[in-house]
């Protein structure tokens, strides 16, 4: 049945992707009137996080941003559709790395350094890694949780990639990256602000909430002694989006404990402030409570 239903759909995902991007966002406020206004899906979810986000906020203006999340979301589907057959050349109109951001990472690539880049779900994640590809001399690996629905998860992992990044799966993160400090000068992407298990995070104030963070992006920044770059991927306006760089840690090895982690949290937040509709307000990252020990 999987496959049944995948084969199905498939040509439509193509269908969608070789629309012209009049279009392709014509399609995209049709899916947002269905999600948000019938379905109103994770409606609750969504309002309910912001209010904690924002207590300072009224009603009102929650309900804006909550509606602009969800047009920036509908689009965000819609894109990540438009990866499998878009250009090079488009791509990169679409999605650009200012200048400032392209001399952190030559620099680090003329002083022969792996870096560990780290962002979160704001803006479009997935073309900035196909830009970072299509542009900058460090070979991208992306780690990544592969879905459970086999067809899908081929997908995924076909869109990702067509620019030439590569992925690594979660469980063998540290392993991998081991393994591919001989095979040439590597940025790994870390996508820092998932939801981790309880009793393994290190938990942290974010959004004015008690928040559990992954400290293995971390960990092993400290013992690899990659350079943390933070990146972020602002919306400039529709179907436009920017990409700039922040140096964390040149030497992570000599930071003490949290110190990483607060730090590119920190920088996450800063950026949902500046651009509230465009993080993923529709994801359950406050679900866990601070194990009482």
């Amino acid at each position: 049945m999987q496959a049944l239903g995948f084969y199905l759909l498939l040509p439509f995902i193509y269908l969608v992707s070789v629309l012209p991007f009049p279009l392709l966002y014509l399609f995209s406020d049709f899916v947002f009137f269905w999600v948000f206004i019938v379905f109103g899906y994770r409606r609750k979810v969504v309002m309910q996080n912001l209010r904690n986000a924002f207590p300072e906020k009224s009603e009102k203006e929650l309900k804006q941003i909550c509606r602009r999340f969800y047009r920036y979301l509908c689009d965000l589907f819609i894109e990540t559709f438009k990866t499998l057959t878009v250009s090079k050349e488009t791509m990169l109109r679409h999605c650009v790395i200012t200048p400032q951001a392209a001399e952190i990472f030559d620099r680090y690539h003329a002083e022969k350094r792996h870096i560990i880049i780290v962002m979160g779900h704001f803006g479009n994640w997935e073309w900035a890694g196909n830009s970072f590809s299509l542009t900058r001399k460090h070979q991208l690996y992306v780690i990544y949780h592969p879905l459970q629905h086999k067809y899908f998860n081929r997908l995924i992992v076909n869109m990702r990639t067509r620019f030439g990044t590569k992925l690594i799966p979660m469980r063998d993160t540290m392993k991998q990256m081991l393994t591919n400090r001989d095979t040439g000068l590597n940025a790994t992407a870390f996508i820092a602000d998932q939801t981790p298990l309880p009793d393994r995070a290190y938990w942290m104030q974010f959004m004015n909430q008690d928040t559990p963070v992954f400290f293995g992006t971390e960990k092993i920044a400290q013992k690899l002694d990659y350079p943390v770059i933070y990146t972020s991927v602002r919306r400039l306006r529709r179907g436009y989006y920017e990409i700039t760089a922040e140096i964390l840690f040149d030497h992570p090895a000599k930071t003490s404990a949290g110190e990483v982690t607060e730090s590119h949290t920190r920088r996450l937040e800063k950026d949902i402030h500046a651009q509230p509709e465009n993080w993923l307000w529709s994801h359950r990252r406050w679900k866990h409570k601070r194990p009482s020990a």
